[in-house]
């Protein structure tokens, strides 16, 4: 004897509803999402955002800071004849860091033993030594050559050649050329071999393989860090304040030892170096992106699309 029980259908679609004994069918019903309340962010963001009002407080209410003499000298000209220096030094050590840099590179690659192990003793030298000692050794160097003698070529006395300028300008560039030299020789060593084999298959040279067909794919590797060295050169040219060269940081603190308004001009720097930095990260920023266009399929958000993608889940989750 076989007992008969009473089956749902294998058909029946849960979305349509439930079926009535007529053969209706009752509308489903709305699916209630509560969302999962994060209520250690809360307290968190509360505790964080209570230092640092306690922090503001501390410096906006203190009777030794005279804020006003911030808002008087931020523009002044010779602040802004110090930051357009410390402009020019940043970019100028910065091309040739990236030039030399690249030279290096190359020649640490290279098959001679010769230019590879100048090009590794050169690197060993600049990323071994502080870039303060640097600075003070090319400023100094009149102590041991009193003349600069190129032969037929040029001569004259070391201390009109070696001015703060250029004792800045070697310094920093010199310096960094050690570490884009790395940067470069990654960038290089990151480009698959069988790029430069397909290339030298095709009859191109050593030479051309490597400006058309190496350094163009390792560019999306060298890039990046390189933006973030300039940004790094921005803040490190305070250090030719040692040389007397008459950057940011300096003329800041002439004014300040003069006006007797020490921290209210070191404020100013820092609002300078901080525009100044600001302005060149969104170009790196920018600049990355470009570049990973051919590594990412979906390129990362812009600030702007991060900033509008927090408000509208910040409104949702409010709304809900």
């Amino acid at each position: 004897m076989t007992d008969k029980f009473d089956k749902v259908p294998d058909d029946t679609d849960p979305s349509v509803g439930t079926v009535t004994e007529d053969g209706g069918a009752l509308p489903p019903e709305a699916i209630k999402a509560i969302p999962v309340r994060h209520y250690g962010r809360y307290v968190s963001a509360v505790v964080v955002l209570a230092l640092v009002a306690l922090l503001v407080n501390a410096f906006a209410t203190a009777d030794k800071i005279q804020w006003n003499a911030v808002g008087e000298y931020v523009f002044d000209d010779t602040v802004l004849a110090g930051a357009g220096r410390t402009l020019l030094i940043s970019v100028l050590a910065m091309i040739m860091g990236v030039i030399l840099g690249v030279v290096l590179a190359v020649m640490r690659l290279s098959k001679n033993p010769v230019t590879s192990w100048v090009a590794w003793v050169y690197i060993w030298f600049f990323r071994g030594t502080p870039v303060y000692v640097q600075l003070l050794l090319w400023f100094n160097l009149a102590l041991i050559f009193p003349t600069l003698n190129l032969g037929p070529i040029y001569k004259d006395e070391m201390v009109d050649v070696m001015t703060p300028f250029m004792a800045a300008l070697l310094g920093l560039g010199l310096n960094e050329a050690a570490y884009m030299a790395e940067i470069c020789r990654a960038g290089l060593m990151a480009v698959d071999e069988g790029q430069t084999e397909a290339a030298h298959a095709l009859g191109m040279s050593r030479g051309k393989t490597l400006r058309r067909i190496v350094i163009p794919q390792a560019m999306r590797v060298i890039v990046p860090p390189t933006g973030n060295e300039f940004i790094n050169m921005l803040k490190t040219s305070s250090l030719v304040y040692a040389v007397t060269y008459n950057e940011l940081l300096r003329a800041t603190s002439t004014i300040g030892s003069t006006s007797y308004a020490v921290m209210e001009m070191l404020f100013v720097a820092c609002i300078w170096y901080l525009v100044i930095t600001s302005v060149f990260s969104v170009f790196q920023y920018y600049l990355e992106r470009r570049y990973a266009r051919g590594s990412t399929r979906n390129l990362p958000p812009t600030p702007w699309q991060r900033i509008r993608v927090n408000m509208m889940a910040f409104s949702r989750e409010r709304g809900v």
